[in-house]
């Protein structure tokens, strides 16, 4: 891909040359949002929430003053949504960051043989990010074009520039997400560099000059031994950042009142981004635990407090080999984290590693560490915050499982979409666990429009449903053709959803934009918001992510709710990577059960493939195509009959517990 000039990148940077987010019909979006919950409601649930639909889509009604005031938003805004959304998803939620809302990006484990190799592989990335920071100041970033689903359109990449330019601030009741701009201060010369839970300024520009990596070594050298070399206790500032976000904002203005503090924070609310040296964690390396250990740092006895939560970028570099990077993810998506992360990994083992130093070079002042003045009132909030970081730690119920039977290219031969596969997948397994469809989650991303950021793909779709009881109900008594027909319909409800999202018609946002009008015009809030459908729509007890990667790394993250999943998945040529967390206190959910589930499903996916393969290559051999075209005019004439009577059923189901703890969330 070549190139674009700085002039054209950054057109497609700001996303000037992209179209605006469009929005929605009122009418169309109440119907889908009535279609999409049916299955998951009561009889009376449903009958409820269709009333209250009917009132607020009413001609003259609430609902079309709130769609006109929205229609008069988009005229004036470059993205609609896009204050709304940030708001809704990230900066009014309390939740502590780490597992509830950081992803993180999981390296190969590393094989240092000693000390000196993590700091060289430190050494060798910081150069990375630095060549790769200066791609973004130049604006010479080449521009991404969308893949899979309508691909080819050009895509918005303004997230690319708050990678190493921006900064979530804490508040009481909502955070900020301050953006830096070079007009208005000075570009970040520095990273911060976290050991043994402090924090130290590494300046990677002096004279004008950038560091090269035997300069960099030698700084990461220094700091290890000043770290190591401290009397007094340290105290674990960072703590502070891993707890609830009003706390911490609170936590904050105590530190504050000092100007010591105030320094301190300045310099790492201002850096580039963070590079943590953690110690080794102590367990025996896996996927799962590298995961974990990438989500929460192992908690305030391991590397819980070497971390800063608030900043959109921390590298971590275990000396045991265990290194990834965690990102706050409410300046950017996943796929920009990969590009990123992709870049970084490529040039480290595609550019032998530049130690050697130029013979002009002065001798390097000390990186500098960073102080605090702790008075007992803060060291009570860090012991506060270790304490729920630890139960958060003590919580997290992570699998990583490699599904090695087939990948992609198998499902592509079926001529299906690999993403809407799984989707169904997914949905097969949940069932199977228990017993009961739920509202899903899947991020789409809007990026082909201006300040494009995702929305939600509804894939526990009804077709969904009818496949997977097709599949676990054997009262039903379907052949493998009529599952077949099933799982195609179930892909393609899946497929044309997944198009309404990418190109700004799906129903999330939407809803979400007309709620908030309200809010914004001081109205009271529309009954349809208040209505417990409206609840249980938004309670993503299955929240899934495809983030697919180029080189050998994966991506994970938290459940968003107490009693949910966090399902996000790699589909590779012959393998895909399930990342599936839960919460052990849950009473309803275990991911090894969940993943269990999902292998059989697959499985039997497979199976189910493969035998009707071998029926239409039977009549393909015996040359009759009008036999052919009856069997098949019956079998989906069938189909929709089992369809449409699967779906009059009971729609739902008592869950299946699989297993027992002493904590329950109600579905809300």
């Amino acid at each position: 891909m070549p190139i674009l000039s700085r002039e054209s990148s950054k057109d497609c940077a700001s996303g000037d040359a992209l179209p605006k987010l469009p929005l929605p019909s009122l009418s169309d979006t109440l119907a889908t949002y009535l279609r999409c919950m049916k299955h998951l409601l009561t009889e009376e649930q449903f009958n409820q929430t269709q009333n209250l639909v009917k009132q607020f889509g009413a001609p003259g009604g609430v609902g079309e003053l709130l769609q006109n005031k929205l229609v008069e938003k988009r005229e004036k805004k470059a993205n609609w949504v896009y204050d709304y959304w940030l708001n809704d998803m990230y900066l009014k939620n309390r939740l502590a960051l780490p597992v509830n809302s950081s992803p993180a990006m999981v390296f190969p484990q590393q094989n240092f043989k000693a000390p000196i190799d993590s700091l060289r592989f430190a050494a060798h990335l910081i150069s990375g990010v630095l060549e790769y920071k200066a791609l973004l100041d130049a604006h010479a970033l080449p521009v991404d074009y969308a893949r899979g689903q309508l691909s080819g359109t050009p895509l918005c990449m303004e997230q690319y520039y708050h990678l190493f330019t921006s900064y979530r601030l804490p508040g009481p009741d909502k955070d900020t997400l301050v953006a830096q701009k070079s007009n208005v201060m000075p570009e970040p010369e520095h990273i911060i560099v976290a050991c043994k839970n402090q924090f130290f300024v590494l300046d990677v520009v002096i004279n004008f000059r950038r560091l090269n990596e035997r300069d960099l070594l030698t700084q990461l050298e220094k700091i290890t031994k000043m770290a190591g070399s401290e009397d007094e206790p340290v105290p674990p500032i960072g703590l502070l950042t891993s707890d609830g976000r009003t706390e911490w904002a609170q936590a904050r203005s105590v530190l504050m009142k000092e100007s010591t503090n105030r320094d301190s924070l300045d310099m790492i609310e201002r850096c580039i981004c963070l590079v943590c040296l953690d110690e080794p964690n102590g367990t025996e390396q896996s996927d799962a635990t590298r995961a974990a250990m990438m989500l929460h740092g192992g908690g305030p006895g391991t590397n819980g407090g070497n971390r800063w939560y608030d900043k959109p970028m921390q590298f971590i570099l275990g000396a045991d080999g265990c290194c990834g990077v965690v990102c706050e993810h409410s300046a950017f998506e996943g796929i920009v984290l990969v590009q990123c992360t992709e870049y970084l990994l490529k040039y480290m083992t595609g550019s032998p590693s530049k130690l050697v130093r130029a013979a002009s070079v002065s001798e390097l002042s000390a990186p500098r560490r960073l102080r605090w003045k702790c008075s007992p009132e803060i060291q009570k909030l860090i012991t506060s915050s270790a304490d729920k970081l630890q139960r958060l730690v003590n919580n997290l119920d992570m699998n990583v499982y490699k599904f090695s039977d087939y990948g992609k290219d198998f499902i592509k031969k079926q001529k299906m979409s690999p993403d809407a596969y799984i989707q169904v997948g997914l949905q097969l397994a949940y069932y199977r666990c228990h017993g009961r469809p739920v509202s899903t989650y899947e991020s789409a991303s809007t990026r082909r429009f201006q300040k494009g950021r995702v929305d939600n793909i509804r894939s526990a779709t009804p077709e969904a449903l009818a496949f997977v009881r097709a599949m676990t109900d054997k009262k039903l008594n379907l052949s493998d053709m009529e599952k077949m027909e099933m799982l195609r319909c179930a892909i393609n409800a899946q497929t044309k959803y997944t198009v309404l999202a990418i190109t700004g018609m799906a129903i999330d946002n939407h809803l979400l934009g007309l709620r908030e009008m309200a809010s914004e015009m001081k109205i009271e809030k529309p009954a349809i918001f208040t209505d417990k459908a409206y609840l249980i729509s938004n309670h993503f007890i299955l929240s899934t992510s495809q983030v697919p990667t180029t080189v050998e790394m994966f991506c994970c993250y938290g459940p968003v709710v107490p009693n949910g999943y966090g399902a996000c998945y790699n589909p590779q040529s012959d393998h895909i990577i399930f990342s599936v967390s839960s919460f052990l206190e849950s009473l309803e959910t275990s991911s090894a059960e969940f993943v269990k589930c999902l292998v059989q499903g697959l499985l039997d996916m497979k199976d189910l493939c493969n035998n009707c393969n071998s029926v239409s290559n039977l009549v393909e051999g015996g040359k009759n195509p009008s036999a052919e075209m009856k069997m098949q005019t019956e079998i989906e004439n069938k189909t929709s009959q089992k369809i449409s009577e699967s779906n009059t059923k009971q729609q739902r189901n008592p869950p299946v517990m699989v297993k027992s703890t002493k904590l329950t969330f109600p579905e809300e």
